[in-house]
């Protein structure tokens, strides 16, 4: 009797197990087949990608009603604020010197091949003139749709245009609270949301974005952000993900989307990923191949403006960041945290000044570059791009020898040496001898290259190769 229980009780558990997982299947019906609305070859997405792969380094831009807390873009989520109680920032949002012709610039001057503008974020203040929200731009003192003018200028300055858009609205009344809602730990929390219908807000994000795509043009990148699937979150179910990269895709088939749809598991639902906030070890891989990607990276630890964030990065670690992205073929997508008044404060003016000094006579090693073939050894303290196209290898060098600069296996690989910032030649020496006590030797297929005592005045040298 006991074993005819036992069997029962472990025919009920498989039977459970077997209805969990149908279940779990049916949630995640996305499969990598792709949905017959999905007409792209591998061929056409590369091309479609081009642009973006030869840029390499872009500009990100968190502006919003946060700006005036000054006190990280995630405020009203880390002190669990109200929307009420957070509308005082609304009511005094008047960014009086915002001036988007020098944000263009200023990017452009540092050698931003893109911007991404967060349109909303997840406060759920626009930008722009949605009609599907007063909770926008033209309606608090500003007066103005601040969105318009900046996609305008970075167009002047031949500056490719990004949107944000925030999947998540801590504003909207249909948008229900979960984990990450400013209102979690509200004891009623039942009680509001049993009037939230997720199906009406899905409409509204289609609406908003629709509006983004037919509104402003061509539109070159979009950044969703984002998805938290599990207890008490969302993901793809939750935003109708297919039906919006339907929609998405429809209105501007060129655009470029990143992975935060919660369709990561599709060869078909993203374009690249996006590590944020640390530096891959490699170049990151999806079953073993290397995808496209781009970290999105702050000059401090907060993306909206922070009054009192005092951990900045130096302009050197931000350069170096660059250098080591493309090493890895990535891109490079830097944040900038205007404030409320529509400025950039003066440590990130600082930074850009400092990397457009650099990449005024660097940016040979970014554009077009990716990693180095694997038959190119880095040299101890450089890092190594390349470009396939024009044949040339570049050796960012951070930390100066002294005279000599050993290129192990490297004879027959390349034919000219020049410093990158002022196209002076350096010698190059092989086939070295054992000789006295003052003479450098080298193994069979090495090379020596002969460098200046002092380093070049750039903070990061760089030695172009003219390859075989």
């Amino acid at each position: 009797m006991r074993k005819n229980k036992f069997l029962n009780n472990a025919a009920l558990v498989i039977s459970f197990c077997a209805i969990y997982l149908q279940t779990v299947k049916a949630q995640n019906s996305v499969t990598t087949e792709k949905p017959v609305w999905v007409k792209e070859t591998e061929a056409q997405k590369d091309k479609r990608m081009e642009w973006w792969q030869d840029a390499r380094f872009g500009m990100f831009i968190h502006w919003g009603l946060y700006s005036s807390a000054a006190r990280h873009e995630w405020v009203q989520n880390r002190e669990k604020i109200s929307a009420e109680n957070y509308r005082k920032y609304f009511d005094v949002f008047n960014p009086d010197l915002y001036n988007p012709q020098e944000w263009a610039k200023k990017a452009k001057q540092a050698g931003m091949k893109y911007v991404v503008i967060t349109t909303k974020h997840h406060e759920g203040f626009c930008l722009w003139d949605s009609k599907y929200t007063d909770f926008k731009a033209t309606k608090s003192p500003a007066g103005k749709d601040l969105l318009k003018p900046l996609v305008n200028a970075l167009r002047a300055e031949d500056i490719r245009v990004g949107f944000y858009y925030s999947l998540i609205d801590w504003n909207h009344p249909h948008f229900p609270i979960d984990r990450n809602h400013p209102l979690r730990d509200e004891k009623n929390v039942a009680e509001l949301n049993r009037n939230r219908d997720i199906k009406k807000y899905q409409q509204f994000l289609k609406d908003q974005v629709t509006e983004l795509l037919t509104q402003f043009g061509k539109i070159d990148e979009l950044f969703f952000d984002y998805s938290y699937p599990g207890s008490n979150g969302k993901g793809q179910q939750d935003w109708d993900s297919e039906g919006l990269l339907k929609l998405v895709r429809k209105l501007q088939p060129d655009v470029i989307v990143n992975d935060r749809l919660d369709l990561s598991e599709t060869n078909w639902g993203w374009d690249y990923k996006t590590p944020e906030q640390f530096m891959p070890a490699k170049w990151p891989s999806v079953n073993g191949i290397n995808v496209p990607w781009e970290t999105c990276q702050t000059f401090s630890g907060s993306w909206g403006y922070h009054r009192d964030e005092y951990s900045w990065k130096s302009s050197r670690q931000l350069i170096t960041m660059l250098i080591e992205t493309v090493s890895k073929g990535g891109n490079l997508l830097l944040n900038v945290g205007p404030t409320a008044r529509g400025l950039f404060e003066e440590k990130a003016n600082e930074r850009l000044d400092d990397i457009a000094k650099w990449m005024k006579f660097n940016d040979r090693s970014i554009y077009g570059c990716t990693q180095a073939p694997d038959n190119f050894e880095k040299p101890d303290n450089c890092i190594l791009t390349y470009n396939a196209g024009t044949k040339r290898l570049y050796i960012h060098v951070l930390s100066w020898p002294f005279k000599s600069l050993h290129l192990k296996n490297y004879k027959g690989k390349f034919r000219y040496a020049q410093l990158l910032n002022d196209a002076s030649e350096i010698k190059f020496r092989y086939d070295i001898k054992p000789g006295s006590h003052t003479t450098e030797t080298a193994g069979e297929n090495d090379v020596i290259l002969d460098l200046p005592v002092q380093a070049p005045g750039v903070e990061v040298p760089v030695i172009e190769l003219v390859l075989n």
